[in-house]
């Protein structure tokens, strides 16, 4: 089946239903991808499929309402950033059930130009993936927004420290990789990242301390201190 811009959302999931597979679908699960609606469809597959079919708020609601992960992956990914509202975002993190999904949306969130409202929300939901959300949108705007000034950043390191002792696994990782990507950004980023990740590798909590101390070695990498002085230049 060749799929275009004039594709039905049932058009798309009977392709895609074509290119399932049990192998991969296992593969999923290895990697702790929710596999119980998937269909084993690799991204390097589904982000050509994006691209044909292009952007379609409409049919982005029709694909996610399937509960196909590839559908929602495909949802996320061809939905139009003007036409998401937070309505529709606090919609779909009700639904959130793998960290995969989570990251996808990261970015939907970025292009729709709602990560100042989602991340402090999002951050204070108790559910997991929902917390996880606020997290990885930090980690995705720390490489993404490039417009958006130090002073924002250097406010959502203050969420990284609130909640640097979640010891949820999908949590403690997405704030985690919140705080390197924050560090990464730019010279002026680093060093407040930095004293923060040396801050948590000395907390006696042992969730802030796992992610302070993963984060200071790789902020304090050669390489890392190489790719920052070069942006000084």
């Amino acid at each position: 089946m060749t799929l275009s811009l004039a594709s039905t959302a049932e058009e798309i999931v009977a392709h895609l239903r074509t290119l399932a597979s049990e192998e991969s679908r296992a593969g999923m699960a290895r990697f702790g991808i929710a596999t119980e609606r998937a269909l084993g469809i690799p991204n390097a597959l589904l982000n050509p499929i994006a691209r044909q079919v292009k952007r379609d708020h409409a049919r982005a609601l029709e694909l996610w309402a399937t509960g196909i992960r590839e559908a929602r992956i495909l949802a996320i990914g061809t939905d139009e950033p003007a036409k998401v509202t937070r309505a529709r975002l606090d919609a779909i993190a009700a639904e959130f059930d793998s960290w995969e999904i989570v990251d996808h949306a990261a970015h939907l969130i970025c292009e729709a130009k709602l990560a100042h409202e989602i991340i402090p929300a999002y951050a204070q939901d108790d559910r997991e993936f929902v917390r996880r959300t606020a997290f990885s949108t930090i980690a995705t705007a720390a490489v993404h927004l490039k417009k958006e000034p130090d002073e924002t950043f250097i406010g959502w390191l203050n969420l990284v420290e609130a909640y640097s002792t979640d010891e949820r696994n999908f949590v403690k990782k997405a704030v985690n990789w919140a705080l390197r990507q924050v560090g990464k950004r730019s010279p002026a980023l680093h060093r407040p990242a930095l004293a923060l990740s040396e801050k948590l590798a000395a907390s006696s909590d042992k969730t802030a301390r796992w992610t302070g101390k993963d984060a200071v070695r790789e902020l304090s990498d050669p390489k890392t201190l190489e790719r920052l002085n070069a942006k000084k230049r």
